[in-house]
């Protein structure tokens, strides 16, 4: 073989390895990857977008701080289209194809459900931003939004408390899947141990996607014709917006028949005249509306950032509380990073006990070593005309969570992983 043969051999060699992506994946070890799982189309896709928006903000953010370890995040981002078995093959693609140190995503918990074997078996990590069910604890798994000790039990005292109604019955109303019936499982035995009966419960459930509400609002107005009634909603996605509708078509008003709801924040509430809502109620972690000089910059930044990156509607964008849970997640991730110096699964989880972070609910929130849960405030909002939230409760500290309820039998001696 001649000089210039074995010259053209090499020249087609390196041809044909940047064709066919090699020496992008060389380049990348200049980078850290990172993963993004929302749901960009479908049902959920109304609460998850957003998710997906504030994480791009946030990665912007680092890296206009020099990144991480000295590096640029690279996002990956991926659309699961609010399709359950769709987000486990979506993760494994993320963590075994794109090689990403970490993943941020899924709002459902039967999302969350499909992807958490893909997380143990290839030991990555996956940080939830979103209020769940609890019974529940995974070490590959940090949650950063509420567990039903943070939201849906001090919502229900409050809505038996005399500032909240004083309410005597309940109906518990969501989407059938497993957030809102392990939920309404646990509120049940809750309502049960506070001496409420069974006949003055109605639990209710409708498929993802539901736009038909008519009859519901119907049998709740004639269920509230038994005593003082609140409804619990777990309505997930886009059935939130006929669900709503229909209270205001129905004359349904707050002083009647206060709702409370669990997944309903200020995005949400974008896609619906809120005028007929005031006075109705949800419970998060974080509302826009808290004043503090944190939440003012966050805010801030999320508009300037939806008008730079033309997001649809950007004028009239608005935060919320799994926004904030993301944020605060993404800063916790680099802080254990930084401090273990290394992306390593198991370093990582070691760094994250005990991280603290400022958020923007004004609170400095820490993440638990014993059950990878944040310590959260507790606020619930009541509807104002313009789609925020007027905060009527708020704890003075943020609450450890206890990931197994109290209220289920078995759960005792549970809260660690």
């Amino acid at each position: 073989m001649t000089r210039r043969t074995v010259l053209k051999a090499v020249a087609l060699a390196a041809m044909t390895l940047t064709s066919t992506g090699w020496m992008s994946q060389s380049m990348a070890a200049d980078t850290i990857k990172v993963g993004i799982l929302h749901s960009l189309s479908g049902t959920m896709a109304i609460s998850e977008t957003s998710l997906k928006d504030v994480a791009l903000m946030t990665i912007d953010e680092i890296n206009a701080h020099g990144g991480v370890l000295g590096k640029k995040l690279e996002p990956v981002v991926v659309d699961p289209a609010s399709n359950w078995p769709l987000f486990a093959e979506k993760a494994r693609q993320l963590v075994a194809q794109d090689k990403v140190s970490v993943v941020f995503g899924c709002w459902t918990s039967v999302s969350r459900k499909s992807v958490l074997p893909v997380f143990k078996e290839l030991n990555s990590l996956l940080f939830y931003p979103v209020q769940y069910e609890g019974e529940e604890l995974e070490k590959n798994v940090f949650y950063t939004g509420a567990a039903p000790n943070q939201q849906a039990i001090p919502a229900t005292e409050y809505l038996m408390s005399k500032e909240g109604g004083g309410a005597k019955r309940f109906v518990l109303l969501g989407t059938d899947y497993v957030y809102p019936r392990t939920t309404n499982k646990i509120l049940r035995a809750f309502l049960h141990s506070k001496g409420v009966k069974d006949t003055d419960i109605d639990e209710v459930y409708t498929p993802f996607g539901h736009s038909d509400y008519q009859t519901i609002v119907a049998n709740i107005k004639k269920f509230a014709a038994g005593g003082k009634t609140a409804v619990i909603s777990t309505i997930n996605g886009d059935s939130n917006v006929p669900f709503y509708k229909e209270l205001g078509n129905a004359g349904l008003k707050a002083t009647d028949v206060p709702v409370v709801a669990f997944s309903v924040g200020e995005e949400e509430l974008r896609g619906v005249d809120a005028k007929p809502l005031v006075g109705h109620l949800a419970a998060w972690n974080y509302f826009e509306s808290v004043k503090n000089p944190v939440n003012a910059e966050f805010i801030k930044k999320w508009k300037a950032y939806a008008v730079a990156k033309k997001l649809p509607n950007a004028a009239t964008v608005v935060t919320n509380d799994p926004m904030e849970a993301t944020y605060v997640g993404i800063y916790m991730w680099k802080q254990a990073v930084e401090k273990a110096k290394s992306t390593d699964t198991d370093k990582v989880i070691a760094a994250m006990g005990g991280q603290t972070f400022k958020a923007p609910s004004g609170f400095e929130l820490m993440m638990d070593a014993t059950n990878h849960h944040l310590h959260k405030p507790v606020m619930i909002g009541e509807i104002k005309a313009d789609g925020q939230f007027s905060v009527v409760y708020k704890t003075k500290e943020p609450i450890r969570a206890q990931p197994w309820s109290p209220y289920i039998p078995g759960n005792e001696g549970k809260q660690k992983l």
